[in-house]
């Protein structure tokens, strides 16, 4: 069946340019799934090892302080604020305000990058032993 050509086509991906708000939006989506997945696993892992013994919980403590284990749970802390502040960026959205185009791409590029340092003055909080 031939499509009339006075029909306009619903806009595709390829004819957008990608910008940073659109790479937040994706990421604020990956991070909930991933903390959703992640997140429940090794929770479901810790208290199956809490519940079954000091043996089971040991090889827990062994395996989320091992070097895989922290890549985990940086992830998982990265994921975190970048959704968080994605989240707060989505609220600012809903009340009407932050669209305009230098606003917008500001915060889309602030987020990621206020993420990423809280991320690490996390992690240099919990390495440096102060805990």
């Amino acid at each position: 069946m031939a499509r009339p050509h006075s029909r306009p086509l619903s806009p595709h991906l390829s004819i957008w340019k990608w910008g940073p708000h659109m790479l937040v939006s994706i990421l604020h989506r990956v991070t909930g799934d991933g903390m959703a997945i992640v997140g429940a696993l090794g929770l479901v892992w810790w208290l199956i090892a809490a519940a079954s013994g000091k043996e089971a919980y040991d090889q827990f403590v062994t395996c989320a302080t091992s070097i895989p284990g922290y890549i985990v749970m940086i992830g998982l802390t990265w994921a975190f604020f970048q959704h968080l502040l994605s989240g707060l960026r989505h609220f600012v959205l809903d009340t009407g305000a932050g669209y305009e185009l230098k606003t917008n791409k500001s915060w889309a590029v602030a987020i990621p990058v206020a993420a990423v340092i809280a991320t690490a003055l996390v992690w240099l909080y919990i390495f440096s032993g102060s805990i």
